[in-house]
């Protein structure tokens, strides 16, 4: 029996799609009535957490943060049964999935941190991505019952708490495109450009070709054989700048990299490939 600990629209399909392939879950939400509505698909809800993991040889648990796995985990512990896994999907802090996974090992538990880069409608096809990291042991053990839940389950190696980076990694790459994207439409609409115009440009020119060219030579440091200086780049955002303030347009993301280009000219690096900006950012 697997017990699931947070109902809302991810965990909710993670909870139908477990009982479409046959598992018994019992499920728990602070809001109650999120959880019983999970009865008519065939879970069984309880008020109280502790009540919702006896018995169970698997606990999912999709929260909001460290503080609410934390603080969840701790009232559910009277219910725990011996040697049960506690699988965490909640987006979390690198040092606070180590940490748990230490603090539950002592209480001689298994807890392993299992992000995910899925939505509800995935959750419920069992598709997208889920990482995981650390004890390759327990990873092994339990990766069979991930692969079910998951398109893919990514595994980043021993380390701790690499997980839980990784994914803080992907979803600022998701905020900032998002940031992109709004700045985008900003300018289509200071230009007088509508929204299916900028996606028929985008349906035959696609940008996300050159990410991994550009991430390696960012990577790399090189940044003297310039595919677009710096200068020129600067030039293109006071360009854009200008347009949206003669429409009294606001641009969030442009301004910020503007400014951050202009210290780098200062520096005498008005020739380089524009992505020198990010030199202090690059890992050594």
């Amino acid at each position: 029996m697997k017990a699931y600990l947070g109902t809302g629209l991810l965990g909710a399909n993670f909870v139908k799609a477990m009982i479409k392939k046959g598992d018994e879950v019992h499920v728990w939400n602070r809001t109650a009535s999120k959880a019983k509505a999970l009865e008519e698909f065939g879970a069984k809800a309880f008020d109280n957490v502790a009540d919702a993991v006896k018995g169970a040889d698997v606990i999912h648990i999709t929260l909001k943060d460290d503080d609410t796995v934390n603080e969840v985990l701790a009232a559910a512990s009277p219910g725990l049964k011996t040697g049960v896994i506690i699988i965490d999907h909640t987006t979390t802090s690198s040092a606070g999935a180590i940490d748990r996974t230490a603090q539950w090992k002592e209480k001689g538990y298994t807890y392993l941190h299992a992000p995910v880069f899925m939505g509800p409608p995935n959750a419920l096809e069992s598709t997208g991505y889920m990482l995981v990291s650390g004890n390759q042991e327990v990873i092994k053990k339990i990766e069979p019952q991930l692969a079910k839940m998951t398109g893919k389950v990514i595994n980043f190696g021993a380390e701790e708490g690499k997980a839980a980076s990784m994914k803080l990694i992907g979803n600022l790459f998701l905020i900032t495109l998002t940031g992109g994207i709004s700045d985008t439409l900003a300018l289509a609409k200071a230009s007088g450009i509508s929204s299916a115009d900028v996606s028929a440009l985008f349906d035959s020119w696609n940008p996300a070709a050159m990410m991994p060219a550009r991430l390696k030579k960012m990577a790399e440091g090189d940044f003297k054989k310039a595919s677009w200086e710096l200068s020129m780049a600067r030039k293109d955002a006071g360009l854009m700048m200008d347009a949206a303030n003669a429409a009294d347009v606001k641009l969030n993301v442009i301004p910020e990299i503007a400014e951050v280009m202009d210290k780098w000219i200062e520096k005498g690096h008005g020739n380089d490939d524009w992505s020198v900006i990010a030199t202090d950012s690059i890992p050594k």
